[in-house]
Protein backbone atom coordinates (compact mmCIF):
# COMPACT_ATOMS: atom_id res chain seq x y z
CA UNK A 1 0.00 0.00 0.00
CA UNK A 2 1.34 3.43 -0.93
CA UNK A 3 1.07 5.73 2.07
CA UNK A 4 2.08 9.27 2.92
CA UNK A 5 2.27 11.30 6.07
CA UNK A 6 1.98 14.97 6.91
CA UNK A 7 4.20 15.87 9.84
CA UNK A 8 5.39 18.75 11.95
CA UNK A 9 7.80 19.29 14.81
CA UNK A 10 6.10 21.18 17.61
CA UNK A 11 5.86 21.53 21.35
CA UNK A 12 4.04 19.08 23.61
CA UNK A 13 1.29 21.62 24.33
CA UNK A 14 0.79 22.32 20.61
CA UNK A 15 0.55 18.61 19.80
CA UNK A 16 -1.90 17.89 22.60
CA UNK A 17 -4.10 20.82 21.61
CA UNK A 18 -4.07 19.63 17.97
CA UNK A 19 -5.05 16.09 19.06
CA UNK A 20 -8.03 17.51 20.91
CA UNK A 21 -8.95 19.70 17.92
CA UNK A 22 -8.81 16.63 15.68
CA UNK A 23 -11.30 14.76 17.86
CA UNK A 24 -13.68 17.72 17.75
CA UNK A 25 -13.35 18.27 13.97
CA UNK A 26 -16.47 16.48 12.70
CA UNK A 27 -15.45 16.78 9.03
CA UNK A 28 -11.95 15.36 9.44
CA UNK A 29 -11.45 12.25 7.23
CA UNK A 30 -12.09 9.10 9.27
CA UNK A 31 -9.44 7.08 7.42
CA UNK A 32 -6.60 9.47 8.30
CA UNK A 33 -4.58 8.27 11.32
CA UNK A 34 -3.48 11.11 13.62
CA UNK A 35 -0.72 10.68 16.20
CA UNK A 36 1.46 12.80 18.46
CA UNK A 37 4.49 11.65 20.41
CA UNK A 38 7.73 12.68 22.08
CA UNK A 39 10.81 12.99 19.89
CA UNK A 40 12.88 11.30 22.62
CA UNK A 41 12.64 10.43 26.31
CA UNK A 42 15.17 13.11 27.23
CA UNK A 43 13.23 15.77 25.27
CA UNK A 44 9.76 15.59 26.87
CA UNK A 45 8.59 18.95 25.47
CA UNK A 46 9.64 18.24 21.87
CA UNK A 47 6.95 16.35 19.95
CA UNK A 48 6.13 15.30 16.42
CA UNK A 49 2.59 15.52 15.11
CA UNK A 50 1.83 13.14 12.23
CA UNK A 51 -1.16 12.41 10.00
CA UNK A 52 -1.10 9.25 7.86
CA UNK A 53 -3.12 8.90 4.65
CA UNK A 54 -3.19 6.53 1.68
CA UNK A 55 -2.42 9.03 -1.07
CA UNK A 56 -0.16 11.99 -1.78
CA UNK A 57 -1.40 14.98 0.23
CA UNK A 58 -2.72 18.00 -1.63
CA UNK A 59 -2.24 21.60 -0.57
CA UNK A 60 -5.80 21.50 0.75
CA UNK A 61 -4.94 18.43 2.86
CA UNK A 62 -2.00 20.23 4.44
CA UNK A 63 -4.18 23.28 5.14
CA UNK A 64 -6.73 21.00 6.82
CA UNK A 65 -4.04 19.63 9.15
CA UNK A 66 -2.65 23.12 9.77
CA UNK A 67 -6.12 24.23 10.87
CA UNK A 68 -5.87 21.87 13.86
CA UNK A 69 -3.28 24.19 15.39
CA UNK A 70 -4.34 27.37 17.15
CA UNK A 71 -2.68 30.53 15.90
CA UNK A 72 0.30 30.17 13.59
CA UNK A 73 0.80 26.45 12.86
CA UNK A 74 4.25 24.86 12.90
CA UNK A 75 5.94 24.11 9.58
CA UNK A 76 4.22 21.15 7.93
CA UNK A 77 5.71 18.85 5.31
CA UNK A 78 4.72 15.62 3.61
CA UNK A 79 6.73 12.42 3.14
CA UNK A 80 6.10 9.30 1.11
CA UNK A 81 6.35 6.08 3.11
CA UNK A 82 7.65 2.75 1.80
CA UNK A 83 5.14 0.60 -0.07
CA UNK A 84 4.25 -1.57 2.90
CA UNK A 85 1.68 -1.95 5.63
CA UNK A 86 2.96 0.96 7.69
CA UNK A 87 0.59 0.33 10.60
CA UNK A 88 2.00 -3.16 11.09
CA UNK A 89 5.57 -2.05 10.40
CA UNK A 90 5.30 0.65 13.05
CA UNK A 91 4.57 -2.02 15.67
CA UNK A 92 7.35 -4.47 14.80
CA UNK A 93 10.21 -4.84 17.23
CA UNK A 94 8.33 -3.25 20.12
CA UNK A 95 9.42 -4.30 23.59
CA UNK A 96 7.07 -6.30 25.84
CA UNK A 97 5.01 -4.36 28.36
CA UNK A 98 4.04 -5.21 31.92
CA UNK A 99 0.80 -3.90 33.39
CA UNK A 100 -0.58 -5.29 36.61
CA UNK A 101 -0.28 -9.08 36.43
CA UNK A 102 -0.06 -9.03 32.63
CA UNK A 103 2.86 -9.39 30.22
CA UNK A 104 2.11 -8.52 26.58
CA UNK A 105 4.59 -9.30 23.85
CA UNK A 106 5.02 -9.96 20.15
CA UNK A 107 5.98 -13.50 19.08
CA UNK A 108 9.64 -12.45 18.77
CA UNK A 109 9.95 -12.10 22.55
CA UNK A 110 10.04 -14.73 25.28
CA UNK A 111 7.24 -15.11 27.82
CA UNK A 112 7.56 -14.02 31.42
CA UNK A 113 6.76 -17.11 33.53
CA UNK A 114 5.87 -15.00 36.56
CA UNK A 115 3.10 -13.05 34.78
CA UNK A 116 0.01 -13.76 32.70
CA UNK A 117 1.40 -13.84 29.18
CA UNK A 118 -0.41 -12.64 26.05
CA UNK A 119 1.08 -12.80 22.55
CA UNK A 120 -0.21 -10.01 20.29
CA UNK A 121 1.53 -9.82 16.89
CA UNK A 122 2.02 -6.54 15.05
CA UNK A 123 -1.41 -5.90 13.64
CA UNK A 124 -3.61 -3.62 11.58
CA UNK A 125 -5.83 -3.22 14.64
CA UNK A 126 -5.30 -0.87 17.59
CA UNK A 127 -4.63 -2.36 21.01
CA UNK A 128 -1.31 -4.21 21.07
CA UNK A 129 -0.68 -3.08 24.64
CA UNK A 130 2.00 -0.58 23.66
CA UNK A 131 -0.27 2.45 23.80
CA UNK A 132 -0.52 4.02 27.24
CA UNK A 133 -4.32 3.72 27.27
CA UNK A 134 -4.29 -0.04 26.61
CA UNK A 135 -1.56 -0.67 29.17
CA UNK A 136 -3.45 1.51 31.65
CA UNK A 137 -6.63 -0.49 31.09
CA UNK A 138 -4.77 -3.73 31.82
CA UNK A 139 -3.50 -2.27 35.08
CA UNK A 140 -6.97 -1.03 35.99
CA UNK A 141 -8.60 -4.39 35.25
CA UNK A 142 -6.04 -6.02 37.53
CA UNK A 143 -6.87 -3.46 40.24
CA UNK A 144 -10.61 -4.12 39.85
CA UNK A 145 -10.08 -7.83 40.37
CA UNK A 146 -7.86 -7.28 43.40
CA UNK A 147 -10.47 -4.98 44.92
CA UNK A 148 -13.16 -7.62 44.67
CA UNK A 149 -15.13 -6.72 41.54
CA UNK A 150 -17.28 -9.64 40.37
CA UNK A 151 -18.00 -9.67 36.64
CA UNK A 152 -20.49 -12.13 35.18
CA UNK A 153 -21.16 -10.33 31.89
CA UNK A 154 -18.39 -8.35 30.16
CA UNK A 155 -18.37 -6.10 27.10
CA UNK A 156 -15.28 -4.63 25.41
CA UNK A 157 -16.23 -1.85 22.97
CA UNK A 158 -13.53 -0.85 20.48
CA UNK A 159 -11.63 -4.05 21.19
CA UNK A 160 -9.04 -3.73 18.38
CA UNK A 161 -6.83 -6.79 18.84
CA UNK A 162 -9.08 -8.31 21.52
CA UNK A 163 -6.43 -7.88 24.23
CA UNK A 164 -8.61 -6.24 26.91
CA UNK A 165 -11.36 -8.80 26.41
CA UNK A 166 -8.76 -11.58 26.76
CA UNK A 167 -7.46 -10.04 29.98
CA UNK A 168 -10.97 -9.66 31.39
CA UNK A 169 -11.74 -13.31 30.61
CA UNK A 170 -8.56 -14.35 32.39
CA UNK A 171 -9.61 -12.40 35.48
CA UNK A 172 -13.24 -13.57 35.37
CA UNK A 173 -13.03 -16.90 33.51
CA UNK A 174 -16.68 -17.89 33.99
CA UNK A 175 -18.14 -14.67 32.60
CA UNK A 176 -20.00 -14.12 29.37
CA UNK A 177 -17.85 -11.87 27.16
CA UNK A 178 -18.69 -9.80 24.10
CA UNK A 179 -16.19 -7.74 22.10
CA UNK A 180 -16.92 -5.29 19.32
CA UNK A 181 -15.17 -2.88 17.01
CA UNK A 182 -16.25 -0.51 14.25
CA UNK A 183 -13.41 -1.71 11.97
CA UNK A 184 -14.25 -4.93 10.04
CA UNK A 185 -10.58 -5.95 9.94
CA UNK A 186 -10.76 -6.55 13.69
CA UNK A 187 -12.96 -9.65 13.32
CA UNK A 188 -10.13 -11.61 11.73
CA UNK A 189 -7.49 -10.07 13.98
CA UNK A 190 -9.40 -11.04 17.13
CA UNK A 191 -10.03 -14.57 15.85
CA UNK A 192 -6.33 -15.06 15.07
CA UNK A 193 -5.22 -13.62 18.41
CA UNK A 194 -7.78 -15.69 20.31
CA UNK A 195 -6.36 -18.86 18.74
CA UNK A 196 -2.82 -17.75 19.54
CA UNK A 197 -3.70 -17.15 23.20
CA UNK A 198 -6.06 -20.11 23.75
CA UNK A 199 -9.11 -17.90 24.19
CA UNK A 200 -12.23 -19.86 23.25
CA UNK A 201 -14.68 -18.18 20.87
CA UNK A 202 -18.40 -18.76 21.31
CA UNK A 203 -21.51 -17.59 23.11
CA UNK A 204 -21.24 -19.54 26.38
CA UNK A 205 -19.72 -18.58 29.72
CA UNK A 206 -15.95 -18.37 29.46
CA UNK A 207 -16.07 -17.79 25.70
CA UNK A 208 -15.73 -14.61 23.64
CA UNK A 209 -18.26 -13.40 21.08
CA UNK A 210 -17.00 -10.87 18.52
CA UNK A 211 -19.21 -8.46 16.51
CA UNK A 212 -18.59 -5.51 14.22
CA UNK A 213 -20.61 -2.51 15.40
CA UNK A 214 -20.62 1.26 15.73
CA UNK A 215 -21.01 1.87 19.45
CA UNK A 216 -24.01 -0.11 20.70
CA UNK A 217 -25.67 -0.26 17.28
CA UNK A 218 -25.84 -4.04 17.02
CA UNK A 219 -28.74 -6.29 18.00
CA UNK A 220 -26.49 -8.89 19.60
CA UNK A 221 -24.69 -6.30 21.76
CA UNK A 222 -28.03 -5.05 23.01
CA UNK A 223 -29.49 -8.52 23.54
CA UNK A 224 -26.54 -9.82 25.57
CA UNK A 225 -26.69 -6.95 28.09
CA UNK A 226 -26.85 -5.62 30.68
CA UNK A 227 -23.11 -5.75 31.40
CA UNK A 228 -21.72 -5.52 34.93
CA UNK A 229 -18.25 -4.81 33.48
CA UNK A 230 -18.22 -2.52 30.44
CA UNK A 231 -14.91 -1.52 28.81
CA UNK A 232 -14.60 1.28 26.25
CA UNK A 233 -11.08 2.26 25.16
CA UNK A 234 -11.89 4.56 22.24
CA UNK A 235 -11.63 8.39 22.07
CA UNK A 236 -12.97 11.21 24.21
CA UNK A 237 -15.41 12.54 21.61
CA UNK A 238 -17.17 9.20 21.00
CA UNK A 239 -17.14 8.46 24.75
CA UNK A 240 -19.14 11.63 25.36
CA UNK A 241 -21.50 11.01 22.45
CA UNK A 242 -22.16 7.41 23.51
CA UNK A 243 -22.67 8.10 27.24
CA UNK A 244 -26.43 7.60 27.10
CA UNK A 245 -26.33 4.36 25.08
CA UNK A 246 -23.50 2.95 27.21
CA UNK A 247 -25.42 3.81 30.37
CA UNK A 248 -28.44 1.94 29.05
CA UNK A 249 -26.35 -1.23 28.84
CA UNK A 250 -25.03 -1.06 32.43
CA UNK A 251 -27.17 -1.87 35.49
CA UNK A 252 -27.04 0.03 38.80
CA UNK A 253 -23.87 -1.01 40.59
CA UNK A 254 -22.18 -1.90 37.30
CA UNK A 255 -18.55 -1.05 36.52
CA UNK A 256 -17.43 1.06 33.58
CA UNK A 257 -13.80 1.31 32.41
CA UNK A 258 -13.17 4.28 30.11
CA UNK A 259 -9.94 5.11 28.28
CA UNK A 260 -8.66 6.79 25.15
CA UNK A 261 -8.94 10.27 26.63
CA UNK A 262 -6.19 12.74 27.37
CA UNK A 263 -5.95 14.01 30.93
CA UNK A 264 -7.06 17.41 29.63
CA UNK A 265 -10.29 15.80 28.36
CA UNK A 266 -11.10 13.96 31.57
CA UNK A 267 -13.41 16.57 33.12
CA UNK A 268 -15.58 16.69 29.98
CA UNK A 269 -15.93 12.90 29.88
CA UNK A 270 -16.69 12.60 33.58
CA UNK A 271 -19.39 15.27 33.32
CA UNK A 272 -21.08 13.34 30.53
CA UNK A 273 -21.25 10.16 32.61
CA UNK A 274 -22.14 11.90 35.87
CA UNK A 275 -25.42 12.90 34.22
CA UNK A 276 -26.22 9.21 33.91
CA UNK A 277 -25.44 8.33 37.51
CA UNK A 278 -21.79 7.27 37.27
CA UNK A 279 -19.31 8.13 40.00
CA UNK A 280 -15.54 7.81 40.02
CA UNK A 281 -14.18 4.71 41.78
CA UNK A 282 -10.51 4.99 40.74
CA UNK A 283 -8.41 6.77 38.15
CA UNK A 284 -4.96 6.12 36.71
CA UNK A 285 -2.84 8.48 34.65
CA UNK A 286 -0.39 6.86 32.24
CA UNK A 287 1.65 9.52 30.48
CA UNK A 288 -0.85 12.10 29.22
CA UNK A 289 -3.76 9.64 29.27
CA UNK A 290 -6.46 9.12 31.89
CA UNK A 291 -7.97 5.72 32.64
CA UNK A 292 -11.23 5.92 34.59
CA UNK A 293 -13.07 3.30 36.62
CA UNK A 294 -16.63 4.50 37.15
CA UNK A 295 -19.49 2.84 39.04
CA UNK A 296 -23.17 3.36 38.28
CA UNK A 297 -25.04 4.52 41.35
CA UNK A 298 -27.78 2.23 42.68
CA UNK A 299 -31.36 3.35 42.11
CA UNK A 300 -32.86 4.92 45.22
Amino acid sequence: MTAWKILAECSKDEARAALVAHEEALDFPLDWVVTGMEVADHLPDDWTFEVYLDRKPTAADIRRVAALFAGDPPALRSEKLPDTDWVTESQKGVEPIRAGRFHVRTPEHAPDPELVDFVIPASQAFGTGQHATTAGCLAMLDLMRREGVIARNISDIGTGTGLLAFAALHLWPRALATASDIDPVCAGVVADNAALNDIPLGARSGELTMVIADGMAHQLLQARGPYDLFIANILAGPLVELAASFSGAIPPGGNLLLAGLLETQEARVRRAYRKHGFRLARRLVNGDWSILWLRKSPVR
